[in-house]
């Protein structure tokens, strides 16, 4: 078993990564601000999933193989590329939820689980914990396991911050000119991340 100091340092480690801006954040700020809380919330749960699989499968090997084989690395970057973009297009055309005008729906949970294993920012931390936090030998696996579920337990409500910061940014744009303008931002911020896939 990991002893408290360890179960502190994990949350620690995952909320700093977890709360500061990447694309999750931009994306999910957006989301707040557009479709609300409550609609949020698959998206979410999407994000904190995705990172405890992608936790769970370099745990397994996953990130050492990415190492041996390059190209698959190439692909993955190239893969997360174009969906970073493809999402941050679906940011800067979202839903008008204050005049009604419905152009796209929320982003849903499978979009946002997929999403986590394009984010360099969730390899970097699912890596990084797996490395910093498991115990070798016999006690590999429940330590993994436990990277796993603490991971998963700080990330959902510092995410969900985020949201929330969105929601209440929402109130203040009821002008559809205003919204629009916020969207662009939004979705060229997220566009702007696909520096963090390919530099």
């Amino acid at each position: 078993m990991l002893s408290p100091d360890q179960y502190l340092a994990i949350a620690l480690f995952v909320f700093a990564l977890s709360a500061t801006p990447g694309p999750n954040n931009v994306m999910l700020t957006a989301a707040g601000a557009n479709f609300g809380l409550r609609r949020t919330v698959p998206h979410l749960l999407g994000v904190s999933t995705g990172l405890g699989a992608l936790i769970t499968l370099v745990a397994m090997g996953l990130g050492s193989l990415l190492t041996r084989y390059p190209a698959m690395h190439v692909a993955l970057q190239i893969a997360g590329s174009v969906y970073l973009l493809y999402l941050a297009w679906r940011i800067a055309t979202a839903d008008n939820a204050a005049t009604g005008a419905k152009v796209h729906a929320p982003i849903r949970f499978v979009e946002a689980f997929g999403f986590q294993f394009a984010n360099p920012k969730v390899w970097i931390m699912g890596i990084s914990a797996v490395g910093l936090f498991t115990e070798p030998g016999e006690r590999y696996a429940l330590s993994a396991a436990t990277v796993v579920v603490v991971a998963m337990a700080v990330n959902l409500p510092s995410v969900s911050l985020w949201a929330c910061f969105g929601t209440v940014i929402g109130r203040f744009l009821h002008e559809p000119t205003i919204r629009r303008r916020f969207n662009y931002v939004m979705g060229a911020m997220t566009a702007a991340c696909v520096a963090l896939v390919v530099l």
